[in-house]
């Protein structure tokens, strides 16, 4: 499926990227993690749509961990 010459699996990673770029925008930074947690998860989605490429699953991954951790486990000063 393309809409303007663009795939579906290309726009998760371009959707991915702009959440990424714009989390890094934020001054806040637990809007930062939020934001950046759902690029990753996007990108999440785009290794799997890639035919599986792990290294781009593993590396998101542990950056939502980590940032699911500070977001809800960690103690906010």
């Amino acid at each position: 499926m393309e809409l303007f010459g663009i795939t579906l699996t290309d726009g998760v990673g371009y959707l991915a990227s702009l959440l990424l770029m714009i989390s890094f925008a934020l001054k806040n930074v637990r809007s930062l993690r939020i934001v950046n947690s759902f690029g990753c998860i996007a990108f999440i989605i785009y290794g799997f749509m890639l035919s599986t490429s792990w290294p781009i699953i593993i590396t998101n991954g542990f950056i939502v961990a980590m940032n699911s951790y500070y977001l809800f486990f960690k103690k906010q000063n």
